[in-house]
């Protein structure tokens, strides 16, 4: 059996969604005749926790971790918060709060962290990367990012041992989003633009999780056309298999958002338009399971849906599965046109409908489209009517089986049998 080493900065028992796509392929690589093994921290002491998780991991998969050297320990001292509080991702980032403390670190995150704050990783895991491909000798390196600094792994551990190197852009290098509405050092952008350049001229293939992804970076490196593909993010179809059915209460008529959402992600329309339909008798709550920023609860509040609104904070990932299959709606907030929010195949799966809000964001609307599952609005809407609109909808979860990862893992190997 031919062998891959996946450098994965999250792992079990780390919450962070971005671990979902690495954990679950590797589950069904053997199958397609690749044996995985995984290089990741020792500890993320950012996210979240979710001890469920490890149950996902095949005991006989060889895992070796290396010291994160992450920043977040004196990131917490210096906002005065206590070691090993929570931190939340909407807020670390959030233009909503303008204490000198708060702005002076998001300063530093985006012009001293290059190509972003877990970079301490880089010094520890190439040497335990080296001592994984002396002892495993794999035919193929992948890397997961974000974080991008996995990517300078892998490229280093790919030239040292000429081994082929396929790094999975699971979100944008240089332009990622959370970067919208903030300041960058020209000399930071120029070297971020030239780690993501020679990482990628040198990778033997890259892998995009959505087309609009991809199609902008070809814009960008027109020589990534032969050596580049698109896998989506994709969904689990062990979590909706067997008698597992959760059903839909008709009262209250739950709207969830599960996952992360952040200021700049506000259906402002959304709020107004569910405030209307309570006025008018229905039983309608909103329930947010995962991080909400303080622009979001603000405009909720202001929507008067204070005491029509649950934020229920993280939950392991079964439990927020359960969540998306007993509600009525589920929203998701694409970010922009290059954004498929992974959650997205999750909500097909369920059969229930989506309100999804995006710009300009035509993957999105023709993924709903192939489904029939839900409509995308624009952040500019203020239609009263979006429920309504969205109920018209059929959808067919069958047509979300197509994105199951045991495909994409089908998929994946098949593009690692021609590198070797």
């Amino acid at each position: 059996m031919k062998k891959v080493l996946i450098i994965s900065y999250f792992w079990p028992p780390s919450g962070k969604a971005s671990l979902h796509w690495p954990l679950y392929i590797i589950k069904h690589l053997p199958r397609h005749g690749w044996q995985p093994s995984v290089l990741t921290v020792d500890e993320d002491s950012f996210s979240h926790t979710d001890e469920s998780l490890l149950s996902e991991i095949d005991p006989s998969l060889r895992v070796v971790k290396t010291a994160a050297n992450e920043p977040f320990s004196l990131y917490r001292s210096f906002l005065g918060k206590k070691s090993g509080a929570p931190l939340i991702a909407s807020e670390t980032i959030s233009q909503d709060n303008t204490d000198w403390k708060h702005r002076l670190a998001i300063w530093i995150r985006m012009n001293l962290f290059v190509p972003d704050a877990r970079i301490g990783w880089y010094f520890s895991a190439a040497g335990g990367g080296e001592r994984m491909i002396k002892e495993d000798r794999p035919d193929v390196i992948i890397s997961i990012g974000p974080p991008h600094s996995s990517h300078l792994i892998g490229k280093r551990l790919s030239k040292r041992f000429n081994i082929p190197h396929v790094p999975v852009l699971i979100d944008p290098w240089v332009d990622i989003v959370y970067y919208k509405g903030f300041t960058r050092n020209p000399m930071t952008v120029a070297l971020d633009t030239h780690f993501e350049r020679s990482t990628l001229k040198h990778s033997a293939h890259a892998v995009f999780v959505t087309n609009s992804s991809r199609n902008e970076y070809l814009k960008k490196y027109p020589w990534l056309e032969k050596k580049s593909s698109v896998l989506y993010w994709g969904y689990n179809e062990e979590n909706f298999s067997g008698d597992t059915a959760v059903p839909v209460a008709s009262s209250p008529e739950v709207l969830l958002h599960a996952g992360n959402i952040f200021d700049y992600q506000n259906p402002a329309g959304l709020w107004k338009a569910v405030a209307k339909e309570i006025r008018n008798g229905r039983n309608i709550r909103l329930r947010f399971a995962g991080t909400v920023s303080p622009g979001i609860i603000r405009a909720i509040s202001e929507a008067g849906l204070d005491a029509h609104t649950e934020y229920i904070g993280f939950l392991p990932y079964h439990e927020a599965v359960r969540e998306m299959r007993a509600a009525k709606f589920l929203l998701v907030c694409a970010t922009e046109k290059r954004h498929v929010p992974g959650k997205l195949f999750e909500y097909l799966r369920t059969g229930n409908r989506i309100i999804a809000f995006g710009d300009d964001n035509e993957e999105v609307a023709e993924i709903l489209k192939g489904s029939n599952a839900g409509k995308l609005f624009p952040y500019s809407c203020s239609q009263d009517d979006i429920l309504q609109q969205v109920e018209t909808m059929a959808p067919d979860p069958a047509a979300a089986q197509r994105f199951s990862r045991s495909s994409i893992a089908g998929q994946l190997a098949g593009i690692l049998d021609t590198l070797r």
